[in-house]
């Protein structure tokens, strides 16, 4: 199962030196960049596992299908944003 998302995170690791040493060296001797030897690493450790998914409670389910049965009420709320966030602006 291939990990596909749009979405890209940073994280940020302390390591020992030796360890940060050892890590470096062994993506030298691969020719890759460390980052990218340490998404391999991630990706083999968790590739057998299956995402996790969670059942939704009775209650979640029907807050859900009222909010879909109702969608056709909504309004776009873009311009709102977007002249509340301009007005923050001017007033600073």
């Amino acid at each position: 199962m291939g990990i596909q998302s749009n979405i890209q995170v940073k994280l940020k690791i302390s390591l020992s030196e030796q360890l940060n040493d050892r890590l470096e060296s062994r993506a030298a001797r691969l020719g890759v960049p460390v980052t990218q030897f340490v998404k391999h690493l991630i990706l083999k450790e968790v590739e057998n596992e299956d995402y996790p998914t969670f059942q939704a409670s009775e209650q979640v389910e029907r807050n859900t299908q009222k909010a879909f049965s109702q969608i056709k009420k909504s309004i776009n709320a873009s311009d709102f944003f977007k002249n509340l966030n301009e007005g923050q602006k001017i007033s600073k």
